[in-house]
């Protein structure tokens, strides 16, 4: 390498920043007016350095100026890449493909420069550049400078290290490996709060920020993989990714310490996720009573997918030792357990048919009261779905009887409530979901029926209101919504209806190919892929007309490759527990 040719490599060095600086151009008149003055003016500042004073005026005390001008250049440019695509218009993919074409030509030049800029290296370009160099690292005369300077300088090296430091581990982020720290306990057994993890991302296809220019993707993931993914339930718009992209600047470098990506109450944002991949595409899938179900278009009868009761745990009481204690909540006691199984044993065995014999019972019983039960009636009953809340009409039942006794309508609208069903009979067709909570809501509806039919009968007979709470016969009842009312709350983190839904005409649809359906092995503690971040109050079963509501959160999706960061590939702290992730946990 002479000093011609490391010139000529200069030169295309800077022609090629030059060339990238212009495709940073920006007429819009927000943050992305700022990347061209910002990769030209560098890029100028090199020029400067390099052409005119090293080569043209050869002042040896330039080639440190351009060697650190040329350790930056690549993370410059890259900054500026980020800027341009941060306003409010986006780029074009061309656009986007010459930016990252010349960076990366500037980038390998820089390598190649710098390696000839080595101090060990420099004798190859100039014996005159190598003896200029020497002398400025020599111990003894660094030694002679004034304490001030020597101070200075060695603060200088610090923070040149360090900053290179940052931005060469932001690259190794976006393109190669990343580093996680586990914040949740979605994912117990298999991590804990505070597990560090390896993401290798290479082969899932890394792309510049704000571009979908990147590397292809080599990974597909199969069912069981744990995956580190971007939340699919925060916005990916340009805004949100300048602001992730710059929030990890800045958090390393701070050495941590300042995050800047959090919600608007100041909390971290839930981004990235880690969880496991339970659907893959081609798939539609159902879970019951904590059994995840798959069926495919050549296998269309739903099957118990046998893998996934390997990682989901339902029942963190059974965990070994070692591993509860580092357990911050356990969801459900070991009764607590036991009562659910027991409920869902009683459920599946629930008699319909028998049902409609006792509802009109119920119906019959409470109309006989409600004629003979002397009161002046005024207005009619006409609740919204909030009334109906199961909650709220366990927790409030004696008023929700009051009001039917009192309503011009009451004995009516409870015959309805109680019997409108048996009018039909819906076809479930393997939907064990929908089966499952048509019965729920019949159970729960018997309990509340036999509830007010008692409450009815304490207050027509003239008992004190006290009698409500102390009657024997209604503690029982009680109990048994206590009972439902549990199983409800859990119903969002047991269950999950058939997703993607069917089509109009019922019809199964599919997980599209190359996308991925995720859970957190600790299903009861898991706010994934099948919840929202939102609730809304829903009938438990649409079949009925009169179905009681619950508060849900169930939106089921599917999560994009494009989304996919990566494998976790090794858990590498606590080292009691360092190894490949897989069933470590159980």
């Amino acid at each position: 390498m002479t000093i011609k040719n490391f010139k000529l490599l200069t030169s295309a060095c800077v022609i090629s920043a030059a060339v990238f600086s212009l495709s940073t151009i920006s007429f819009n008149g927000d943050v992305s007016l700022i990347a061209f003055p910002i990769s030209l003016i560098f890029t100028a500042f090199l020029a400067f350095s390099s052409i005119k004073k090293l080569f043209q005026e050869e002042n040896l005390a330039f080639i440190a100026v351009t060697r650190t001008l040329l350790q930056y250049l690549p993370y410059v440019l890259l900054i500026a890449f980020v800027f341009r695509r941060a306003g409010n218009s986006g780029t074009a993919f061309a656009l986007d493909f010459v930016s990252v074409f010349f960076w990366i030509t500037t980038s390998v030049l820089v390598l190649v420069l710098l390696h000839f800029l080595n101090p060990k290296k420099i004798q190859n370009v100039s014996g005159e550049w190598k003896k200029y160099v020497d002398s400025k690292l020599d111990k003894a005369a660094i030694a002679k400078l004034p304490f001030g300077k020597r101070f200075v300088r060695e603060t200088l090296s610090w923070v040149d290290a360090l900053v290179q430091a940052v931005f060469m581990v932001l690259l190794l982020n976006i393109f190669i490996v990343q580093l996680y720290e586990i914040p949740s306990e979605s994912m117990v057994p298999e991590f804990l709060i505070k597990d560090r993890v390896v993401v290798f991302k290479t082969l899932s296809g890394p792309k510049f920020p704000l571009s979908k220019i990147g590397l292809p993707y080599f990974k597909d993931y199969d069912r069981g993989d744990i995956v580190v993914f971007r939340n699919p339930h925060y916005s990916d718009d340009r805004k949100s990714e300048v602001r992730t992209f710059l929030s990890q600047l800045v958090y390393m470098c701070t050495l941590t310490k300042v995050n800047l990506n959090v919600e608007e109450d100041g909390n971290p944002k839930a981004d990235p996720l880690v969880k496991r991949v339970c659907g893959v595409g081609g798939e539609q899938l159902m879970m019951q009573d904590g059994v995840l179900y798959s069926r495919t278009v050549k296998n269309p009868e739903f099957k118990p997918v046998e893998a996934d009761s390997k990682w989901a745990a339902w029942n963190l009481n059974s965990v070994r030792p070692s591993l509860k204690k580092g357990i911050q909540m356990i969801p459900l006691s070991e009764n607590d357990y036991e009562s659910m199984m027991k409920f869902e044993e009683m459920r599946r065995n629930y008699d319909v048919e028998e049902a409609k014999t006792e509802s009109k019972k119920i119906a019959s019983e409470f109309q006989k009261i409600y004629s003979s039960y002397n009161i002046s009636r005024t207005s009619a009953y006409a609740p919204d779905e909030n009334a109906l809340n199961e909650l709220q009409l366990f927790s409030k039942n004696e008023a929700f009887t009051v009001q039917l006794l009192s309503s011009t309508n009451g004995s009516l609208w409870f015959t309805d409530f109680m019997t409108d069903w048996t009018n039909s009979q819906p076809e479930f067709n393997g939907d064990l979901y929908s089966e499952a909570n048509y019965k729920l809501n019949l159970m729960i509806k018997m309990t509340l029926g036999k509830i007010v039919v008692q409450n009815a009968r304490l207050i027509a007979s003239g008992k004190e209101q006290k009698s409500l709470f102390v009657d024997s016969e209604k503690i029982k009842l009680i109990e048994e919504a206590e009972l439902e009312h549990m199983y409800v709350y859990l119903l969002d983190r047991r269950n999950m209806p058939i997703f993607p839904k069917n089509d109009a005409e019922g019809n199964p649809t599919y997980i599209p190919e190359n996308s991925y359906f995720m859970m957190g092995d600790n299903r009861f503690n898991s706010l994934d892929m099948r919840h929202s971040y939102d609730n809304w109050i829903t009938k438990i079963s649409p079949e009925d007309r009169f179905s009681v509501t619950y508060f849900t959160d169930m939106d089921p999706q599917y999560v994009d490759r494009s989304k996919m960061l990566g494998n976790t590939s090794y858990r590498f702290w606590p080292v009691t527990r360092a190894g490949k992730p897989g069933l470590t946990g159980k």
